[in-house]
């Protein structure tokens, strides 16, 4: 019997958990009240804020509290051209304008937002990556649905309550520079989680990896593997529908 390989040790966390101790919070949306579903708040860009282990900036908003004589901070993904002192609006009835969140349903064919909820309510889940946005490519008010085009390419349909930020997420262009040095790759993946150097499986030996040993580094099996594989073999490409590159021209089917 091999070892129990990193795939699996991965799952119990340990040492592979996210390095979080300095992190500035959970990047969210307002929660949804009565101010946002039936008008809207206005809010006060406060700062602009770097948070450890995440490519795109934070931006401290603040909010006058509509039932208490408070002020409430909300941590929002900064979209690319915010800036401090900005007013932002939330809410049904706010302006197409980037930094506003407004229901996606209220939004115009071809918009291009960002921190998008999956279902509403949920204060954000989708295109929330640096350089990141989605654009609307349909809205069928009758059935109060909306088809959104996500960063990877595919489209899903979203209710049309779900609410987004107008604009793209700031901090694009990230992934242009290159890292050049093993340095910078430390730091960057240091402040992320243990995930850097990587160790190929072929270069290990056969008790530590499924790829491992034989006299030249190959995989000497399909790299394939099923979606019901036991753990210790579950590495490769899983449950994978095609393999190799994809040849021809790409059809735009909108």
């Amino acid at each position: 019997m091999g070892r129990v390989i990193r795939s699996q040790r991965k799952g119990a966390g340990s040492i592979f958990t996210a390095r979080t101790h300095r992190r500035k919070g959970a990047a969210k949306l307002r929660a949804i009240d009565y101010s946002e579903r039936e008008g809207y708040i206005r809010g006060l860009v406060k700062e602009i804020i770097h948070d450890p282990g995440r490519g795109a900036p934070l931006a401290k908003v603040q909010f006058r509290d509509p039932y208490r004589f408070k002020t409430r901070t909300e941590l929002f993904i900064a979209t690319e051209g915010m800036y401090t002192g900005q007013f932002v609006y939330c809410g049904k009835t706010a302006k197409l304008a980037v930094g506003n969140t407004l229901p996606i349903g209220q939004l115009p064919e071809g918009s291009v937002i960002s921190n998008i909820e999956e279902k509403p309510g949920d204060r954000g889940s989708l295109a929330r990556a640096s350089g990141n946005y989605a654009t609307v490519i349909g809205q069928i008010p009758e059935m109060g649905i909306t088809r959104v085009k996500l960063p990877s390419g595919s489209k899903k349909t979203l209710k049309s309550d779900c609410r987004g930020t107008v604009g793209m997420v700031a901090g694009a262009g990230r992934i242009d520079k290159p890292l050049l040095k093993a340095g910078r790759a430390f730091y960057k993946h240091r402040a992320k989680r243990n995930s850097w150097p990587r160790t190929r499986g072929v270069a290990m030996n056969p008790v530590d990896h499924v790829h491992g040993g034989g006299n030249h580094q190959h995989i000497g099996k399909a790299s394939t593997v099923s979606r019901s594989s036991v753990p210790g073999q579950k590495v490769g490409l899983i449950a994978a529908r095609r393999t190799g590159l994809i040849r021809g021209s790409k059809e735009n089917k909108n």
